[in-house]
């Protein structure tokens, strides 16, 4: 058996400090894979759920953490047409990420730009396809006012970024610092308007933002606490679109007469989750191909770009799943595979 480095879980879940790095069995690629010998890979806020053993994973998903990662294809499984040996890549996992190498299925890999970083890379699928998720059922078109909760994440920095470049009116952005919330008026491509959850009421601010008519779409990562003020910023015909619960999944009471009264959509939606012909589909849409031509890294002049809050080398794994559970990051947060 061939063996290769992973970051594991001391008694599979966990605090941080049972995050080691030690040997596990090397993937063989099946029928339409390919083997990924990985350069980096993204951190996201599933993974720490993961590692505390509150993250039902998908049947048949790796327990190995990661879902997003880039790197060069090391190795062709039977069938595959997409790719040669050498090539180098970034894409979406259902897991597994978090090692050496990775199998992985050749329509979930995306080929890395040139001008684009292995760390770049490996901080865009996870992030821009929840965010494309957004897009689509949220049915944004040129002209909306939208909410994007979290804003400061990496998937709410893409959200916010690809809905002003698809012509949104306005964009208010939610998070818990002034640092962050000044980081997001400031870019390009950025928040129009910005709240502090924690000391403002953001319904209000959407209010002031479109002149008392509400946004079209709200993007919410945090579920139980935002609801009643979701509901509230909604517009007549508004949809809202829930892609994650940080703050729990259980609203005590819900008035259901403001999403009659104001015709309200309301969709929920995970990508890990999904159907390898879902994401399959996701990306390789031409929309979303388009959105990936159209990224490049911070100091880049794309009108989408991936900000990277700090790489960590992986034998820091530790610190880099402490920097996040902290909500240090601004961006997303990266390791580096030595």
């Amino acid at each position: 058996m061939s063996t290769m480095r992973a970051v594991l879980i001391k008694g599979d879940e966990g605090p941080i400090e049972n995050l080691y790095i030690g040997e596990t069995e090397k993937p063989v690629p099946e029928e339409g894979q390919v083997l990924v010998k990985v350069v980096a890979f993204g951190l996201n806020g599933m993974d720490l759920l993961q590692r505390e053993g509150k993250y039902p994973l998908p049947p048949g998903t790796s327990t190995i953490l990661g879902v997003e990662f880039s790197g060069r294809v090391e190795y062709l499984g039977p069938g595959v047409t997409k790719w040669s040996t050498g090539d180098e890549v970034f894409g979406l996992s259902g897991g597994g990420a978090y090692a050496e190498y990775i199998a992985i299925h050749q329509d979930l890999l995306i080929r890395k730009p040139p001008h684009m970083s292995w760390e770049e890379a490996a901080g865009i699928p996870e992030n821009f396809i929840t965010a494309q998720q957004a897009v689509i059922y949220g049915e944004l078109t040129r002209g909306d006012n939208v909410l994007v909760h979290a804003g400061a994440s990496g998937v709410g920095i893409a959200a916010i970024q690809m809905a002003r470049s698809l012509g949104a009116r306005s964009v208010t952005a939610t998070a818990s610092t002034k640092e962050k919330l000044d980081f997001l008026l400031s870019i390009p491509n950025g928040a129009t308007e910005v709240a502090n959850y924690k000391t403002e009421d953001f319904s209000k601010t959407v209010k002031n933002a479109t002149g008392g008519k509400g946004v079209d779409v709200v993007v919410d990562f945090v579920g139980r606490t935002h609801w009643e003020k979701n509901i509230e910023s909604l517009a007549v015909d508004g949809r809202m679109i829930i892609l994650a619960m940080l703050s729990g999944s259980v609203v005590p009471t819900v008035d259901l007469g403001p999403i009659l009264r104001k015709h309200l959509k309301i969709q929920g939606s995970t990508l890990r989750s999904r159907s390898l012909e879902y994401q399959s589909n996701l990306i390789n849409s031409a929309s979303f191909q388009e959105v990936v031509s159209r990224i490049t890294g911070s100091e880049g002049d794309g009108p989408v770009r991936i900000y990277i809050h700090k790489v960590f080398p992986w034998t820091e794994i530790q610190k880099a799943h402490k920097e996040m559970s902290e909500s240090k990051n601004i961006g997303k947060i990266v390791c580096r595979i030595s």
